[in-house]
C-alpha cells in the first residue's frame, strides 16, 4: 500500500516538532506501507471491480487488518475508548499509544462518508482541547475508493471541509489525514477480496479485536 498524500490540519506547539512524534509518525506510515494483498505478496494489488452494485467491489478488510497487526506489535492498544473535555464518551479509537504529552491515536476509516466526518470532528475537538497529543485519520484516495464497497469515506469528499477544521483554534498538537492507494491492479481472481460483498460489511463488523480498556484521558 502506498501513501499518496498527507494533509496537515494541525501542527502546533512543541510536540509537533518532537523526536517522539517524528518516530511515531514514521511508524504509522511504515505500518500503512506494509499492507499487502494477496497475502504473502510484496505489494497491494486490487481487483478492478467497481463497488457500485450489490455483491461487487472489494471489501475493506485486508487493507486494515495488516495495518492494525503492525501497530499491535508496536505496543499500540486497539479499540481504546475516549472522552471529551466534559467527560462524555465518544466511542473507541482504532488504536491508541501513550505519549509524553498525551495519547496519540489513529482512526482507519472503514465506514461511509458520514463516519469519516464524525471521525474528523472527534479528532479535531480532542486535539484542540489538548486531550490527545496527536491524531491521524487514514482514508482511501478517490482512485482506490472506486474499487471498494460503495460509499466508503474517502479524501476527495473530505477535502471541501478542510478549511472548516483548520479554523478550529489549536495551541498544541498534531492532526493529519493520510491518504492511501493501491500499488497495482490485476484481474487475477486471487486479488479479489470477497469479504465485503453481499451485505456491505465494514471491517468493524467482520473482525474481532482484543479490547483493552484504558483510563479516561
Amino acid at each position: 500500500m502506498k501513501i499518496i498524500h498527507v494533509e496537515t490540519v494541525f501542527s502546533c506547539g512543541s510536540y509537533a516538532n518532537s523526536a517522539h512524534w517524528a518516530k511515531t509518525r514514521n511508524s504509522i506510515h511504515g505500518a500503512v506501507k506494509k499492507c499487502v494483498w494477496p497475502p504473502g505478496s510484496k505489494k497491494f494489488t486490487i481487483y478492478p471491480e467497481s463497488g457500485k452494485k450489490r455483491g461487487e467491489g472489494n471489501g475493506v478488510g485486508p487493507i486494515k487488518t495488516e495495518f492494525m497487526n503492525q501497530l499491535r506489535r508496536q505496543k499500540w492498544t486497539l479499540e481504546g475508548p475516549v472522552k471529551n473535555i466534559l467527560g462524555q464518551g465518544l466511542g473507541d479509537f482504532d488504536a491508541v499509544l501513550p505519549g509524553p504529552e498525551g495519547p496519540i491515536v489513529v482512526e482507519w476509516e472503514t465506514g461511509n462518508i458520514s463516519s469519516s466526518h464524525r471521525s474528523m470532528n472527534k479528532l479535531t475537538m480532542l486535539v484542540s482541547d489538548a486531550i490527545i497529543a496527536a491524531g491521524t485519520l487514514v482514508v482511501p484516495s478517490r482512485k482506490l475508493y472506486v474499487y471498494l464497497t460503495d460509499r466508503i469515506g474517502n479524501y476527495r469528499e473530505l477535502e471541501p471541509y478542510l478549511k472548516l477544521w483548520k479554523c478550529v483554534p489549536c495551541k498544541k498538537g498534531v492532526l493529519e489525514i493520510v491518504v492511501i492507494e493501491h500499488d497495482a491492479v490485476s484481474c487475477a481472481e486471487n486479488t479479489k477480496d470477497d469479504r465485503g460483498t453481499g451485505p456491505r460489511l465494514g471491517l468493524n463488523e467482520i473482525m474481532v479485536f482484543v479490547r483493552v480498556d484504558l483510563p479516561a484521558f
